[in-house]
């Protein structure tokens, strides 16, 4: 590298860090420190134009700017545009802090060709599964089937370990000024660009091959304000500013600590402030106070085009609408997001199973699956009380077993959750099905949290999930929800796994925010997951086979007896037909829209995502996952 080139890379990171930073606003809403660090025209300026060129903000009049001109597909590695090792350093030094990582798969010390480590590798394996181990890792993902499954920890050494769907290189974002130099270092380089904070996306999202990515997960800053008063809406209350790295673990702490309680997901690891809320995110507050979507009151944003912004109800509108439950990875990288906090309150949570096979063998199947059917009819009445429920039917050796993890009752006593299950516990007892549940009353809702909800396994290589939000028309007759029941039952008996829950986040009593959420979580009671499994180590003909199947039959069958609703994008299948409505609803056409106004370059793709259908991952072996080069469709 010349002198004259690293002097210049000197004196953009001073600028950056220097004057390009902005004035902290005085106001009880600033900045976060990481955020007053800002990319600027000025800063720009220090450079000689060949520089310059890899990070200037992007200008919709200059069509010079356009790297995409006739070009099918995103710059992928070996290609004769991919960036030489030398640029790779000049945004390496620009950013500052080391923050440029060039991927090392998280399971490379299993790997001769990755200098081998035994202990490592042994401590990787057992604690593999654990979504702690995979959410401090800057490109691992927690849906690997996604990846390519081409780097799994493994007992044999002599294997090959490849990137496979994983970027190439991510960066571990201190300052927005580090998100703005890497959007406009990928759009300038016509790379891919994909955004990561822990990867818990069911579709992949966080990956990509050949990508460059931005990290977000060390975006910790947390900041309370006791009375914020929010323009455009009535809002005025407790509500927290926060990073977008903060997870439901750090939050849930954060407003324990004051008396609160936020809307944030059931999964103790995920991250609550990007992805999460940016798809809608359900809640075990859902009941009472809707999806964490409809919480925000406000977002710092970096757009495509590189720029800094704010949304809210008064600048950036679209912008803001389309971020509250349009779709992470979609419309620019989210770096604090605001949110409504409320009293906390006293929760009960009851946990409980009961199988084919019970008692003694005498739970038979038909008496198990009646006992099934009548848990359904309560689902209007639980979730009119708050219940939010988390239920799973499961197979066994001896058959389907039904296990209940939690009941969730916020603001419920144990002598009002007993009433509450009394009915059809009866019923259940009438069955001859017994079983002895564990009911405990929490003064608080964090541990109770804490305490109820399982830690989420994940690392799942041998599985494909989708979801339906079951509509509330179907429970309107027996006729449709004994088709609801019978669809559940069908995917069950096939060796499916069952994974539900009980909400309905319509707020009927209070209204819900204009946002984008799919409209059809305004609409249900039942949010229901399922998956299936192929053997470990099938042959790609063999995986896209089942993935058909349960696409095209298990799913579809869902569908038939919900026409017109929707699915979780955030759970879902990512072969979902006409996703488009699925995971969007009346709401895509907006979207889309706003999608084509602050993104005509399609700097940012993910699967299913609003304006994904334009574009094509190309894999060798035809797997859906981000395992290949990125094109125009």
């Amino acid at each position: 590298m010349s002198g004259r080139l690293s002097l210049l890379i000197v004196s953009l990171a001073t600028a950056i860090g220097g004057l390009a930073a902005t004035t902290v606003p005085t106001d009880s809403k600033a900045y976060f420190d990481f955020e007053t660090v800002q990319l600027t025209d000025k800063s720009l300026s220090l450079l000689d134009s060949n520089t310059a060129a890899l990070f200037r903000f992007y200008n919709q009049t200059d069509t010079s700017a356009n790297p995409t001109n006739g070009r099918a597909c995103k710059v992928f590695p070996g290609d004769a545009s991919w960036p030489s090792n030398r640029t790779w350093e000049t945004l390496n030094k620009v950013l500052g802090k080391n923050a440029l990582i060039k991927t090392i798969p998280l399971a490379a010390p299993c790997y001769d060709a990755w200098d081998y480590n035994s202990t490592q590798c042994a401590s990787l394996t057992a604690n593999w599964t654990n979504s702690y181990l995979h959410m401090t890792d800057p490109t691992s993902m927690m849906s690997p089937v996604y990846q390519g499954l081409t780097c799994q920890v493994t007992t044999d050494p002599t294997q090959s370990c490849t990137l496979g769907g994983y970027p190439s290189y991510a960066i571990n974002v201190s300052t927005v000024s580090q998100v703005q130099l890497g959007i406009n270092f990928a759009r300038n380089s016509n790379l891919r660009l994909v955004v990561k904070n822990t990867g818990h996306d069911f579709s992949g999202k966080s990956g990509g091959a050949g990508a460059l990515s931005i990290w977000t997960h060390n975006l910790k800053d947390v900041k309370y304000f006791s009375n914020y008063s929010a323009k455009g809406t009535e809002y005025t209350g407790p509500a927290f500013k926060s990073g977008v790295g903060v997870q439901a673990f750090e939050i849930y702490k954060e407003a324990y600590n004051r008396g609160l309680v936020v809307v944030g997901g059931e999964g103790q690891t995920v991250g609550v402030m990007g992805g999460y809320i940016q798809g809608g995110g359900h809640s075990p507050l859902s009941c009472l106070h809707g999806l964490a979507a409809d919480q925000v009151l406000s977002a710092e944003v970096v757009t495509p085009d590189g720029r800094f912004v704010t949304a809210d109800f008064t600048q950036n509108t679209d912008l803001f609408w389309a971020i509250r439950g349009g779709g992470g990875s979609t419309f620019g990288v989210v770096t604090s997001i605001t949110v409504k906090a409320y009293p906390d309150m006293p929760v009960t949570a009851s946990t409980f199973s009961f199988a084919v096979g019970g008692n003694n063998g005498s739970i038979t199947s038909e008496n198990f699956w009646s006992g099934v059917r009548n848990y359904l009819d309560y689902f209007p009445s639980l979730s009119s009380q708050g219940i939010y429920a988390y239920w799973f039917i499961l197979s066994t050796a001896s058959g389907p077993m039904f296990l209940m993890q939690p009941f969730w009752a916020p603001g419920k006593t144990l002598d009002e959750t007993n009433a509450l299950l009394a009915p059809w516990f009866a019923q259940l007892t009438d069955l001859n099905i017994t079983f002895t549940p564990k009911t405990v009353h929490y003064d608080s809702f964090y541990p109770g949290w804490l305490a109820s909800f399982p830690l989420e396994a994940v690392e799942k290589t041998h599985v494909a999930t989708g979801s339906r939000l079951f509509p509330k028309q179907n429970w309107e007759s027996p006729e449709s929800l004994n088709a609801t029941f019978e669809a559940i039952k069908t995917s069950s008996e096939a060796g499916l796994t069952i994974i539900a829950f009980i909400i309905d986040p319509s707020l009927k009593n209070g209204g819900y925010p204009d946002n984008a959420a799919n409209p059809a979580w305004r609409n249900t009671y039942a949010h229901v997951l399922q998956s299936i499994n192929w053997a470990q180590g099938a042959s790609a003909a063999v995986q896209l086979q089942a993935r058909q199947n349960f696409t095209f039959g298990f799913m579809q069958r869902w569908r038939d007896v919900s026409p017109g609703a929707g699915s979780y994008l955030g759970e879902s299948d990512i072969l979902e037909p006409d996703f488009q409505q699925s995971f969007y609803g009346t709401s895509y056409e907006r979207l889309l829209k706003i999608k084509k106004q602050l993104d005509p370059m399609d700097v940012f793709f993910a699967q299913t995502a609003v304006g994904s259908e334009f574009w094509k991952v190309v894999t060798a072996n035809g797997l859906p996952s981000g395992d290949g080069k990125l094109c125009r469709v």
